[in-house]
């Protein structure tokens, strides 16, 4: 490997860090960057090592991580009894908790923003706790859908290359 392809390869590496840091901090875009790191090392190696259609088939991965971690939450929420006030205070309580407790805050927001509103209107301490809950579950679910098809795309990456 020359000087060239070396350097493109520590600027997609930590493009894909940056990536990767995404799942931590929602505010950065995890797994698109991690895609985005693999096109840049593909489009200056003229798509001799990384093809066409494995970006593609990485872009339909990075998407399948974007709807499940969207998903995931809400899905948590939802089969823990939530309503759709529970589901509005949880992501109320995660833009607020993440502003206000950096990622234990984003971690619990949503938590304790979907029980205020479920018991604000109407749910009793159990119900409203349990849909907190769920949230909390969904949010980690999605978390961990996201690293694996994080790493996933990275591993593919890496195996091509070397």
């Amino acid at each position: 490997m020359d000087a060239y392809h070396i350097t493109i390869l520590i600027i997609s590496l930590l493009v894909m860090l940056g990536g990767l840091a995404g799942i931590i901090f929602p505010i950065i875009p995890s797994t698109p960057l991690i895609w985005t790191g693999v096109f840049i090392y593909a489009a200056c190696d003229g798509f001799e090592t990384i093809g066409w259609s494995l970006l593609l088939i990485l872009a339909i991965l990075t998407i399948v991580s974007l709807v499940l971690d969207y998903l995931g939450g809400v899905i948590g929420a939802k089969k823990y009894g939530a309503t759709r006030w529970g589901l509005i205070g949880s992501v109320i309580g995660g833009i607020a908790g993440f502003f206000m407790g950096g990622i234990v805050g984003l971690v619990f927001g949503p938590f304790f923003g979907a029980v205020s509103l479920e018991l604000l209107f109407g749910k009793d301490l159990k119900g409203a706790f349990k849909s907190g809950v769920g949230t909390l579950v969904g949010f980690l679910g999605g978390v961990i859908i996201k690293l694996v098809i994080s790493v996933v795309i990275i591993g593919i990456f890496l195996i091509k290359l070397f």
